[in-house]
């Protein structure tokens, strides 16, 4: 049997030495054996009654020459420790011991381009000794192996891992690259495949992030569309962003506000327009100018705001008002050149204009200030803009244009309510009065009504349409439109000394003028000539007395029994179908006049001579069931009970029909 060779002998002893040695009572190295693969190695000496401070430490270095160590000598200082250094720290009871290799390992780089050679570049074997006096106490034996390209062939700046701000790229790169130092098969991110590899499975590559698109468009980015198209509404609600922000790198963002497309639908709508009038229009279709632009009129959008620049459309009527600051209002006349398509190929129709001047500005501008200035001349705004087209199946054969303005001055200030209609008519229609539906009412179209007292029978129901302080003197009137509930007032100038019953007359004949009608038609359509054609009376109850005043010696600025409040009622109902319309007609109106009792209000004092008093006026369509309700069985009517009843008490009754 052999011997084991000399090398791993003294190896043992030495690791056996110190395990037993601090057993004794001895000094020892903590390990007393150390095998590294980088330029640093690190030990502790402890144990011994000796004090350690007093212990020398020495460096040397063995060669080991046909595998024998030399015999270690104590208290020899020896210079051949090589590349080496020796750093020892005082600490509580021992000593901690650091070799550290003193030069760079530049000489350790290598070519090759595996991770790993086969022979080390470094082998050194290091013995460090603890002796007093002459005499050894202890050693530690380093032996050291450092490889070429090993990541502990590096010094400090050289193993720091470089981590990409995850902001604008993310940490992995390629998440399919799984396997280090192989290709991964179906990875075409993996950079360890060659293309000679890559074309094997380039048709079965991973898709998405995990087949390394880390950094993907995401649907909402308004880049993503633009290449292949996307809806219609898309450029609106789309996202500017740059592609540094991504929500797969967690809705990273740090940009500006980007002000988007915004000039894309400016020049479809305006620069663009699309002209099919040449074929005839169609409902809806935008009116054509011969400039081949649209017919534009101040229109309310959805969000209840005047759009100055909306787009006509064949027989679409609309009667509008908007608020326009005088300062920046234009003397508007391009009307009065302007030439419209009527629908055929060249066919042009020029509007029939007529001027009237406006009466009482004073309910039609308010917050007025005039600026005097020397040599001002006066300017005209128009007030009210009332067009009439006539058509003939899908063309316009006539325009006629009612304009009625106003003067005022150069540098006058304030705001002024314009109104705006425009109204479709046949070719062949008279001047009759324009039906509310055929046969039954459309809704929003005025209620049809007339006083069988006047000659011309024609009238409506109307609520108050209030401009400028809102007085009832001053304000205009609007139809009421059917099926829509509506509420209005305005304000009756009251004085301090105000007589009852005066002030109950002026309330009657103010809430009075709303209703200068006897009937109203039950159908859309019916005939204003012929009561029996579907006029129904209306109902006017708890008529108002305009006498009674108060007692002698009550104190001025009291009145009792004002009327203030006119309700208006309509009942109305489904009454069949038209093809597949459903045609709706009123059974029945009625009027109501509430009263308050007045007091004038002084505050302080009462050194203001008139006090404001308030009128209103409601319409309110209550639908009628065309049929009765079906009964409800007793199951159903138990059920309906039960669900009145409290928490508590159900927890004690069972809610079953019995």
């Amino acid at each position: 049997m052999g011997l084991p060779p000399p090398t791993p002998l003294l190896l043992g002893l030495f690791f056996l030495l110190g395990v037993l040695r601090p057993l004794w009572g001895d000094l020892v190295f903590i390990p007393s054996f150390i095998r590294t693969s980088g330029p640093v190695a690190s030990a502790a000496l402890v144990g011994g009654a000796e004090d350690v401070s007093a212990v020398s430490l020495s460096l040397s270095l063995l060669q080991d020459q046909a595998g024998l160590l030399p015999v270690p000598a104590c208290g020899v200082l020896r210079n051949d420790t090589g590349n080496w250094s020796l750093t020892v720290t005082p600490n509580v009871n021992a000593l901690d011991v650091t070799v550290r290799l003193t030069r760079g390992l530049q000489s350790c780089s290598s070519n090759k381009t595996g991770p790993f050679s086969e022979s080390p570049c470094i082998v050194q074997t290091l013995l460090v000794s603890a002796s007093n006096s002459s005499s050894c106490l202890a050693h530690l034996l380093i032996q050291v192996e450092i490889y070429a390209n090993s990541s502990l062939a590096h010094n400090a700046s050289e193993n720091r891992t470089v981590i990409p701000n995850q902001v604008y790229q993310p940490l992995g790169p390629c998440p399919c690259n799984l396997t280090a130092g192989a290709c991964d098969v179906r990875c075409c991110c993996d950079q360890e495949c060659s293309s000679n590899a890559i074309e094997l499975f380039r048709e079965s590559c991973f898709t998405g992030v995990f087949g390394g698109d880390v950094n993907p468009l995401f649907d909402q980015l308004c880049s993503a569309q633009r290449a292949h198209g996307g809806p219609g509404w898309f450029p609106f609600l789309c996202v500017q962003s740059s592609l540094a922000n991504s929500p797969f790198l967690g809705h990273f963002y740090h940009g500006s506000v980007s002000s988007g497309p915004r000039a894309a639908f400016e020049g479809y709508l305006h620069t663009d327009p699309r002209d099919s009038s040449d074929f005839g229009y169609k409902q809806g279709d935008p009116l054509m100018t011969a400039e081949k632009a649209y017919f534009t009129l101040p229109q309310v959008s959805l969000a209840g705001q005047c759009v100055q620049n909306a787009p006509v459309g064949f027989l679409q009527n609309f009667d509008v008002r908007c608020i326009t600051d005088l300062e920046v209002s234009q003397e508007q006349g391009g009307i009065t050149n302007t030439k419209i398509k009527n629908g055929a190929i060249g066919g042009i129709v020029t509007p029939k204009i007529i001027y009237e001047e406006a009466t009482d500005l004073d309910r039609l501008i308010t917050s007025t200030e005039t600026l005097l200035q020397s040599g001002s001349a006066p300017r005209n705004v128009n007030v009210e803009e009332h067009y009439v087209f006539r058509w003939n199946n899908n063309t316009i054969s006539e325009i006629h244009v009612k304009i009625i303005r106003a003067e005022i001055n150069a540098h006058q200030k304030g705001t002024m309510t314009q109104r705006f209609t425009v109204k479709f008519v046949s070719y062949n229609s008279g001047d009759e009065k324009e039906t509310s539906g055929n046969p039954g009412y459309q809704l929003g179209r005025p209620v049809r009504a007339l006083d069988s007292n006047r000659v011309n029978p024609v009238s409506a129901l109307h609520l108050w349409q209030p401009a400028g302080r809102g007085l009832c003197t001053s304000t205009a009137f609007r139809p009421a439109s059917f099926g829509e509930d509506a509420l209005s007032g305005c304000l009756l100038e009251v004085a301090l000394h105000e007589n009852c019953s005066r002030l109950r007359e002026k309330a009657v004949d103010m809430l009075d003028s709303l209703i200068q009608a006897t009937h109203v038609a039950a159908r859309g359509n019916s005939d204003y000539n012929n009561v029996s054609d579907g006029w129904l009376e209306i109902i006017r109850a708890d008529t108002p007395d305009t006498g009674a005043d108060p007692p002698e010696g009550s104190a001025n600025g009291t009145c009792l029994g004002v009327p203030a409040r006119l309700s208006i009622r309509i009942l109305f109902s489904d009454a069949g179908a038209v093809e597949g319309i459903t045609q709706q007609v009123i059974l029945g109106a009625e009027t109501r006049v509430s009263s308050v009792n007045w007091q004038f209000q002084c505050g302080l004092t009462c050194e203001r001579r008139t006090d404001l008093f308030p009128l209103s006026a409601s319409v309110q369509f209550i639908r009628v069931p065309a049929q009765r309700p079906r009964p409800l069985t007793r199951g159903a009517l138990f059920s309906v009970c039960c669900q009145g009843l409290a928490a508590g008490v159900l927890l004690h009754i069972s809610c079953v029909p019995q």
